[in-house]
């Protein structure tokens, strides 16, 4: 009964000296008053800890020789055993900077350190208070918070509460940019400087969350300068790590390389350009292509297939020739019984044909063309007959092999259509589902070999640098096929990835391709980040920050 009688004295206090407070024309002068709603903050009572958590911040303003105490009493409360009192100082935190707003910065960075909370009400109340003060002054607001993601200058080193900032960023931050982010241009830069300089160390999911983010501002919208593309292609060129020495032995960076190059292709599209990234490739990876991971093998082939529309000139010239080497070492002559990858050759056909559309001339010494710019480059004094002797021998071999491959696939799939109707079982019907999928996208690998394949055959072909060729994993789009094909007209449906194919002679006629249609397997996709799925890069530790 004393302890209870004494509580109450102790709430009838504070709330005397909060009505005095109120009431006071000049607060200064009841300074005894303040002192003794902070001194509450140490009470044994509940009920008095929770009144002065209301109490201190309200106040707070008028008392800036105590404001250091006050905020310190106030931290108290915040990290009281008591989930009630906890919630009120929580709750009262953003009011310390309803009217002096230096305090922003400190308040947020007290606030994004209780993120780690594990009562979801309270959770929430930092949730909502943390709003409340990015409402009230986002620039200094989004800074703190950032702080505790990562930086050049300040490393974080607690990665729960790192993630739990992650997090709140991206539910709570992320989805409000049309509201929070005024005046528009001047905050969408500064959020993005800030996302630059934690880029030191992030995950393949945490960096495709950034650069999804910063794609959604409207500085680099569809509207946006060129350079401004450009700098989103610069921010994925340093996650790729271009500048380090290449080992590829390490498979984190090559999973770097090929997700980035992928995140960069619609920038390219956009103007931005690709040099640095293709520069790359051609130098240190395209040369040790065979001791690439198989799944990272088509992965790189398809991305440098839709990167090779938008390769500058000079660029071109450059990678053709680990090109055309790629293409002799995966187009079979008729005579060794090599394996034959559809998947590969529909890449590098589709790359060889956009590059050499660039750099026309420099085919005569690869290839054994007789094509004329006027330029020293076209080297026609030279004899390379027997390069262009073998280079159509392989064309003439694969072809053969196309249109063998689509007669099976063709006559597989008459067959699938008369056991659809008897199919009974969900998982039969699946089965037979996938199979004719599959044999639809290995039928549009097939269609495009050979209406790239067809024109090379002439001594000065014409190089398809447009966009006729629609590539087999690139959905409802249409594509053109040759003239004359075997199997017939192509379906129209279009499916996604045509997975690891392989044609090998001489081991009685099997067929990946064909084999692969009518197991019921789907075909293997992308790796990389595409859609938010696939490997990526499991670690953190290995990107560039930005000062």
């Amino acid at each position: 009964m004393a302890d209870a009688s004494n509580d109450a004295k102790d709430i009838e206090k504070l709330y005397v000296y909060g009505e005095r407070l109120s009431e006071a024309k000049d607060k200064s002068q009841n300074v005894d008053d303040y002192k003794s709603i902070i001194e509450a903050a140490r009470s044994s009572s509940v009920k008095a800890r929770q009144l002065a958590a209301q109490l201190i911040p309200r106040f707070f303003k008028f008392f800036p020789g105590l404001s250091g105490t006050a905020v310190d009493a106030h931290l108290d409360l915040c990290e009281a055993e008591e989930l009630g009192i906890r919630v009120q100082a929580i709750r009262g935190l953003p009011l310390f900077c309803k009217d002096t707003p230096e305090h922003i910065s400190k308040i947020v960075d007290i606030l994004a350190q209780l993120l780690i909370a594990e009562e979801n009400v309270e959770r929430d109340a930092v949730h909502k208070a943390l709003m409340s003060l990015l409402r009230q002054d986002v620039k200094a607001s989004l800074t703190a918070l950032f702080k505790h993601i990562e930086s050049v200058d300040e490393p974080v080193t607690d990665d729960n509460l790192r993630e739990r900032t992650l997090i709140f960023i991206r539910d709570k931050v992320f989805p409000l940019k049309s509201e929070l982010l005024k005046p528009q241009e001047q905050m969408e830069r500064h959020i993005t400087d800030l996302v630059k300089k934690s880029l030191q160390d992030v995950t393949g999911a945490e960096f495709k969350m950034f650069m999804d983010f910063l794609k959604s501002l409207s500085i680099f919208g569809e509207k946006a300068p060129t350079e401004c593309v450009q700098e989103l292609v610069e921010i994925i060129e340093g996650q790729a790590d271009l500048d380090a020495q290449f080992s590829v032995s390490d498979g984190d960076h090559v999973d770097r390389l090929i997700s980035c190059l992928y995140m960069a292709l619609p920038f390219f599209v956009r103007g931005a350009s690709s040099s640095k990234f293709l520069n790359y490739l051609n130098k240190h990876i395209l040369p040790v292509f065979d001791k690439l991971p198989e799944e990272r093998k088509v992965d790189l082939l398809k991305n440098l297939a839709e990167s090779s529309p938008y390769s500058a000139p000079q660029d071109s010239r450059q990678i053709l020739p680990s090109n055309v080497q790629l293409l002799k070492k995966y187009m079979p002559l008729r005579k060794t019984g090599e394996e034959m990858n559809f998947t590969y050759v529909e890449c590098l056909l589709y790359t060889f044909h956009h590059l050499a559309n660039k750099a026309p001339n420099a085919t005569n010494s690869l290839c054994g063309y007789k094509i004329v710019t006027g330029q020293p480059s076209d080297r026609l004094g030279e004899d390379f007959t027997e390069f262009y002797k073998d280079f159509t021998e392989r064309l003439t071999c694969v072809e053969d092999l196309t249109k063998a491959t689509m007669k099976k696939l063709t006559q597989g799939m008459g067959q699938q259509n008369k056991t659809t109707g008897t199919a009974i079982s969900n998982e039969e019907k699946a089965r037979i589902k996938i199979q004719k999928q599959n044999a639809t996208t290995g039928l549009r690998t097939c269609n495009n070999i050979l209406a790239m394949a067809q024109p090379l055959h002439s001594k000065a072909p014409s190089f398809i640098g447009d966009k006729r060729i629609n590539l087999s994993w690139n959905e409802n789009v249409k594509t053109v096929g040759p003239a004359n094909t075997a199997g017939g007209k192509r379906p129209g449906n279009a499916l996604n990835g045509s997975g690891n194919q392989t044609n090998k002679r001489g081991r009685g006629g099997g067929n990946q391709l064909v084999d692969r249609a009518f197991e019921g397997l789907p075909y293997g996709g992308r790796g990389g980040l595409r859609g938010g799925q696939g490997r990526g890069w499991g670690r953190r530790g290995r990107g560039r920050g930005y000062r």
